[in-house]
């Protein structure tokens, strides 16, 4: 094992983010949201499309589209990291999923509503890959990193990600708003920003394959097939997840405000075309806002951790989610909407970086099976998504408006803190019975 916080391979971890939040920018916050509210609605249909001979309400599809892809990274995860531990090849898998993710997003260049089938598919396996890829690269982070740098290194993972993935968005802006300077049209700038996405990704994720260790094997011999050993790891890291007092208690607060922090990012953009009828490039701008007031929210959550403690600051992040949830009830204008994304923006990646680095420190140091431990966390996290998209997309289906939606995400926040607060209470005690040096 590499010796931990070497500023190069620092950094190297760091542009995965870099490589990756492209995607997650374009394809599931911005442009591609746009474009399929725009291709999808019409005089006859309204907001309704037929996919694979059943009808659904057009966003509604795209949520339940990303629920269906990260239920099935909870299947696979957890097997695939204890075997990645098992093996001490977690670069491999995290390469497999690179791909996965950026051919998918090319392969929507070629996605109009006459496709509509193959564009929701690869939409989804986008996200498989995205996903897929994060578990084993928030797995270094204990890996590369001690305990005392880890808020600090998990901060720089995100705000290299805010950076990365806005210089691409500004790049693909130019294209939606000004496709006669290419020659091209609206509809073909938005394809030609997906095939962006997918050459970005891939191609700035070698950075980090050049320079990340491949991962360590466990160290304990073995004597089964590679399946059955990857369950019997999945196992043993459940049981030791069961005696650690913090840690199994931090998942289910964690699980609770994801299923709105996750939630609402994958939404704001369609919530905004579809509710306040906002045009691509506002879209486009509103968001580029969350991602940059994102930067400075990482870094001052970080500051924040150092002087309040972790659970603390994220229990006040998580109120303020409480009333972004409740201000999205009531918007009502273009104005309302930019004020409310820089709050998001602002919390939004504080609370992902602090959940992250929290969750590791909580974590045994120096143990080899980090994939398989960041397995429970992505796994809790992949679920919350699909408990949020489907809730989501459900209450609109059936209230027929999307504010409904954000008002319901409330109560998953409230139940977050209730947990939160009970965690601050068990951790409190445990600093009371600890010795004194």
């Amino acid at each position: 094992m590499s010796a931990k916080n070497n500023p190069k391979i620092l950094r190297a971890w760091a542009m995965f983010d870099w490589a990756n939040s492209a995607y997650n920018l374009v394809i599931t916050s911005t442009v591609f949201p746009a474009y399929y509210v725009a291709i999808t609605a019409n005089k006859q249909s309204g907001d309704r499309v037929t996919f694979f001979g059943k009808s659904f309400v057009n966003t509604a599809l795209q949520d339940y589209a990303l629920a269906v892809a990260y239920l099935v990274m909870v299947a696979l995860l957890p097997i695939l990291s204890s075997i990645a531990d098992y093996r001490g090849n977690k670069k491999i898998f995290m390469q497999f999923f690179t791909w996965l993710g950026s051919i998918s997003c090319g392969l929507l260049f070629f996605f109009t509503r006459n496709t509509l089938e193959m564009g929701i598919v690869c939409f989804a396996l986008a996200a498989i890959g995205y996903s897929g890829g994060f578990v084993f690269y928030n797995s270094y982070l204990p890996e590369i990193a001690t305990i005392d740098m880890q808020d600090k290194v998990s901060a720089k993972g995100f705000t290299y990600g805010y950076i990365g993935s806005v210089i691409l968005q500004v790049i693909c802006f130019v294209f939606v708003l000004k496709p006669e300077l290419f020659g091209i049209d609206g509809a073909r700038a938005a394809q030609l920003s997906f095939l962006l996405v997918g050459i970005w990704w891939i191609g700035f994720a070698y950075i980090p394959f050049s320079r990340l260790p491949k991962g360590s094997p466990n160290a304990n011999p073995h004597h089964h097939n590679i399946i059955k050993g990857g369950f019997i790891e999945l196992g043993k890291v459940w049981k030791q997840v069961k005696q650690m007092p913090l840690l199994k208690r931090f998942l289910p607060a964690f699980f609770c405000y994801s299923m709105g922090v996750q939630t609402i990012m994958l939404v704001a953009a369609s919530f905004g075309a579809k509710v306040l009828n906002l045009p691509t490039a506002n879209l486009i701008a509103v968001i580029l806002i969350i991602q940059l007031v994102a930067i400075a929210g990482a870094t001052l959550m970080s500051r924040l951790s150092g002087i309040y403690g972790n659970i603390k600051v994220l229990s006040g992040v998580v109120v303020i989610w409480i009333g972004a949830c409740i201000a999205a009830y009531f918007i009502q204008n273009a104005n309302q909407f930019y004020a409310l994304a820089a709050v998001v923006g602002l919390v939004m990646g504080g609370i992902q970086s602090l959940s992250r680095s929290t969750y590791s420190k909580y974590l045994p140091q120096d143990i080899p099976d980090t994939a398989s431990f960041f397995s429970f966390y992505d796994v809790t996290e992949k679920l919350a998504i699909v408990g949020g998209m489907f809730s989501f997309g459900i209450i609109e289906e059936i209230t027929g408006s999307m504010r409904n939606s954000a008002l319901a995400l409330c109560g998953y926040f409230i139940l977050g803190l209730i947990l939160l607060i009970s965690l601050l209470a068990v951790e409190r005690k445990i600093s009371k019975l600890a010795p004194v040096n």
